[in-house]
C-alpha cells in the first residue's frame, strides 16, 4: 500500500477511529490493532511475505527471551549469531543470491573454467533491508544488555512490523521505539496537528518534486546516449532532487503518521544539500541508516580510534558496506567508495566533526565562503548519485564521459525543455522554503508560526493545491527505497 494512495486514503482514517475512538482504553488492543493494520498494510503488496516477517519476528522475539535468561558468554554470543544468519541469510538470499551467482560464474569464465548454473527468478520482499536491520536492532542491544527482553508478543510484533515505517524506515532502535508500546498514549491534538504537516510536506515532496524529477532524469538516464554533456549534468541534477524528494518524504510521511498514533520516530534527514563537508552530509542524510552502521559496525571495528591506517580501513568498510546495502550492483560499491574517498581529507585532517550547527545559524544567507562548501559539496553529491542511478557500470562510463565533453558548456537540448524549466522553478522554490525551514524538524513544522492563523492555513492550501496542480495524482509511483 502506497503513502501516496487512495487505498491509504481510506485506510489511514478507518485505523485512526478505531485506535482512537473503539480501543482507546486498552493499550493492549490497540498494540494488537497496530499489528494487524501493519500485515494488512505490508501484504497489500504480497500477502505470502507476511510468513517471512512473521517468520523474522518469531525468531528474534524467542532469541531475546532465551538471551535475558542465559549468563553463559559463549551460548549468549551462539544465540547473537543464530539472529544474525537468520536475518542477514533472509536478506543475502532475497537481495544477494544472482548477483554473487553471477559473479561467481564470471570469475571461474576468466579463470578458463567456464560453468553453468541458472539464476532464480526472487521476488525482492518489500521493505526486507529495513525490518531485518530493526529485528537485528533489538537482539543485539539485548545481547550487549542494553534492553531487557520482552515477553509481550503482540508489543514486539508491533515494533518489528509498524506500518508508517515497516517498508522504508526510518530504522528505528529497539530502545526508542519498543518501549512506547508499553506506554499508554493519550491524543494528543497538538502532536496529531503537527504530524498532519509533516504528511502533506512528505506528500509535496514526493508528488510535486520526487515524482516531476524522476519523469526528466528517467528520459535523460535512459537515453543518455542521445544527449550533450549539460543535459546529462541536468538529468544528474533531477535524480538528486528525486531521490531526496522522495526518500525524505517517505519518512516525513512516516513520522508525521506515527505522530498520529502517539509514537515519535526519530527524524531520518536534516536538510542534508545544505550540508558544508561530506561528513557532515553523512550526519544529515538517512540518519537511521547511518547511524545503525556506526554503533552496529563502525565502532565494533574501532571506528575512530587507532592508527590512521585502522581509521581509513574502517571508514572503507563502512561506506562499502552501507553500499552493498542499497543493492545488488557493483554501482552501489562504488557510489559507498566514492564517498569513502570524499570523507577521507575531513578524517585524515581531523575536520570530520567540524560543521555540527546549523548552516549559517541565526543568519538569513551563508557567508560566501559557507556557500561554497555548501556547492561544493552539493556537486560531489550529485556525481556520486550517476552511480546510484545507472545500470551498470558500462552506463556508468558511457554517462560520465559523456559530461565531459565540449558539449557540457552548451544549452540543454531535449524537447521537454520548456516543462523543466518550470520543474526548476519550483525546486527553487522549494530550496527556499527548505532553507528557511532548516532550524526545524522539517522545513514547514515552524514555518508562519509568528504569523496570522489566516497565513498558514494560506501556506497549507497553497501547498495543497501545489500538489493538486504539479503532483501527477493520476498514477500511483512507487517510492525510490521499495526496491532496497
Amino acid at each position: 500500500m502506497l503513502f501516496n494512495s487512495l487505498d491509504f486514503a481510506v485506510f489511514l482514517p478507518i485505523v485512526f477511529f478505531l485506535y482512537w475512538f473503539v480501543f482507546k482504553n486498552n493499550l493492549r488492543s490497540q498494540n494488537l490493532l497496530i499489528v494487524v493494520a501493519s500485515y494488512v498494510f505490508y501484504g497489500w503488496w504480497d500477502w505470502r511475505f507476511l510468513a517471512l516477517i512473521a517468520f523474522s519476528t518469531l525468531v528474534d522475539y524467542l532469541i531475546g527471551i532465551e538471551l535475558g535468561k542465559e549468563g553463559d558468554r559463549f551460548k549468549r554470543r551462539g544465540l547473537l549469531i543464530i539472529s544474525i544468519l537468520v536475518n542477514i541469510g533472509f536478506l543475502g538470499f532475497f537481495k544477494y543470491y544472482n548477483f554473487f551467482l553471477d559473479n561467481f560464474i564470471t570469475a571461474f569464465s576468466i579463470a578458463g573454467m567456464p560453468i553453468k548454473a541458472n539464476t532464480l527468478n526472487i521476488i525482492l520482499p518489500v521493505g526486507i533491508s529495513f525490518y531485518t536491520f530493526q529485528t537485528l536492532s533489538y537482539s543485539i542491544d539485548v545481547y550487549r544488555r542494553k534492553l531487557e527482553p520482552t515477553r509481550d508478543w503482540i508489543s514486539f510484533t508491533a515494533f518489528v512490523s509498524f506500518f508508517p515505517q515497516l517498508v522504508a524506515g526510518p530504522i528505528e532502535r529497539a530502545t526508542n521505539l519498543l518501549p512506547q508500546f508499553y506506554k499508554k498514549r493519550i491524543f494528543d491534538s497538538s502532536a496529531a496537528v503537527d504530524g498532519l504537516k509533516q504528511i502533506l510536506w512528505g506528500l509535496f515532496k514526493k508528488m510535486v518534486i520526487a515524482d516531476n524529477c524522476a519523469e526528466y532524469a528517467n528520459l535523460i538516464f535512459n537515453n543518455s546516449s542521445d544527449y550533450s554533456g549539460s543535459t546529462l549534468v541536468l538529468g544528474a541534477f533531477f535524480f538528486a532532487f528525486q531521490i531526496y524528494g522522495d526518500f525524505s518524504g517517505y519518512s516525513d510521511i512516516a513520522i508525521g503518521t506515527s505522530r498520529l498514533f502517539g509514537f515519535n520516530l526519530m527524524q531520518n534527514f536534516a536538510f542534508p544539500y545544505f550540508s558544508r563537508d561530506i561528513a557532515e552530509f553523512w550526519r544529515r542524510w538517512h540518519m537511521s541508516l547511518t547511524t545503525w552502521f556506526r554503533d552496529y559496525v563502525y565502532i565494533p571495528l574501532g571506528g575512530s580510534r587507532g592508527s590512521l591506517y585502522e581509521k581509513i580501513r574502517n571508514t572503507f568498510i563502512i561506506f562499502l558496506v552501507s553500499g552493498f546495502w542499497h543493492g545488488a550492483n557493483w554501482t552501489f560499491i562504488v557510489w559507498g567508495a566514492l564517498n569513502a574517498i570524499y570523507f577521507l581529507p575531513s578524517l585524515i585532517l581531523g575536520k570530520n566533526r567540524k560543521n555540527l550547527d546549523v548552516p549559517a545559524e541565526g543568519n538569513r544567507l551563508p557567508s560566501f565562503r559557507e556557500a561554497i562548501s555548501i556547492l561544493s559539496t552539493f556537486i560531489l553529491t550529485v556525481f556520486a548519485w550517476i552511480f546510484f542511478r545507472v545500470e551498470n557500470m558500462s552506463h556508468a562510463s558511457s554517462f560520465i564521459s559523456g559530461i565531459f565533453t565540449k558539449s557540457l558548456f552548451s544549452m540543454p537540448n531535449f524537447t521537454q525543455l520548456e516543462g523543466a524549466l518550470t520543474l526548476l522553478v519550483l525546486i527553487a522554490g522549494f530550496i527556499l522554503i527548505e532553507w528557511k525551514g532548516r532550524v526545524g524538524q522539517y522545513a514547514i513544522s515552524n514555518l508562519g508560526v509568528k504569523r496570522s492563523r489566516f497565513f498558514r492555513w494560506s501556506m497549507y492550501i497553497l501547498i495543497i493545491l501545489s500538489i493538486d496542480i504539479f503532483g501527477n495524482t493520476s498514477e500511483e509511483i512507487e517510492f525510490i527505497y521499495f526496491q532496497f
